[in-house]
């Protein structure tokens, strides 16, 4: 028999979480759903469930330049997601490692500035946030903030559309080609609205909006489904229109897990 065809490859640069809901966990179960082979970066081990963040633990940065370099330079990669990077250091060792590999080969990046986890807990220091505008949001192909991280890297509280345009320019004034804002965190509104643009181009992304608390992991899943489909060779807009609609499935189908909120399906499309 003849060996099978290598698929595209994405490299994800976050941290683990010990549930499977979100993190490390939930983005290679992402590529594997979305036919990419997944390879992840470490950045950061958490004790985490349903109920929140009991501890987090930040890798050296000689680990994670190593665990980079080590799949960069002998499998490669077609894109590269990133998630929590805990550290002002590790953020700035990121986006070096980063700013190489899409100088080399023009690789794209999408960058989820992580903040805080659906319940709340911290997992970005506040003495990083600088570095996350000064020195990755300028390598990002594609960035995602959800609304509460937008507040917290621009300072704009969105509460409706108009706010969303306004976040959107603050966050390309960083340097990224393309920004998602994600209007999940919208005080009202049948649909979950999201906007991506890169300064000229606008496009709207509405779902409906599913009564159903358990959406644990959804930035992480929405994140790794753009870099799956760049890897692909999409082009942005159709990449992000193709993550909209996997993860609006994902939340349709999330399930109760522990005491508190569930994750998202992950393997739906298998199970529907």
């Amino acid at each position: 028999m003849s060996p099978a065809p290598v698929p595209p490859r994405v490299l994800t640069v976050a941290g683990s979480d010990s549930g499977g809901g979100a993190g490390i966990q939930a983005d290679l179960k992402t590529m594997l759903a979305l036919g990419v082979h997944g390879m992840s970066v470490i950045t950061a081990v958490t004790a985490q469930n349903s109920l929140g963040v009991q501890g987090a633990w930040e890798l050296p940065q000689e680990a994670v330049r190593a665990q980079y370099g080590a799949v960069v330079d002998d499998i490669g990669v077609q894109a590269v997601k990133t998630g929590m990077l805990a550290s002002a250091v590790l953020v700035e060792t990121v986006a070096e490692l980063l700013a190489g590999t899409s100088a080399a080969t023009g690789v794209p990046v999408v960058v989820d500035p992580v903040g805080v986890s659906k319940h709340g807990d911290p997992l970005l220091a506040a003495s990083a946030l600088d570095s996350v505008r000064t020195a990755l949001l300028p390598v990002a192909t594609v960035a995602t903030p959800n609304l509460d991280e937008v507040a917290q890297l621009t300072g704009i509280v969105v509460e409706d559309e108009t706010g969303m345009r306004r976040a959107a320019d603050a966050i390309l004034s960083y340097g990224p080609r393309w920004a998602l804002i994600k209007g999940g965190h919208l005080p009202s509104g049948e649909a979950a609205v999201d906007l991506l643009t890169d300064g000229s181009e606008e496009l709207w992304l509405r779902a409906p909006r599913h009564d159903n608390r358990h959406t644990h992991g959804t930035g992480c899943t929405l994140a790794s489904a753009v870099a799956s489909g760049l890897a692909k060779g999409l082009g942005v807009p159709e990449a992000v229109r193709q993550a909209k609609a996997y993860v609006t499935g994902a939340i349709a189908a999330g399930f109760a897990l522990g005491e508190g909120i569930g994750p998202v399906d992950h393997g739906w499309a298998f199970r529907h």
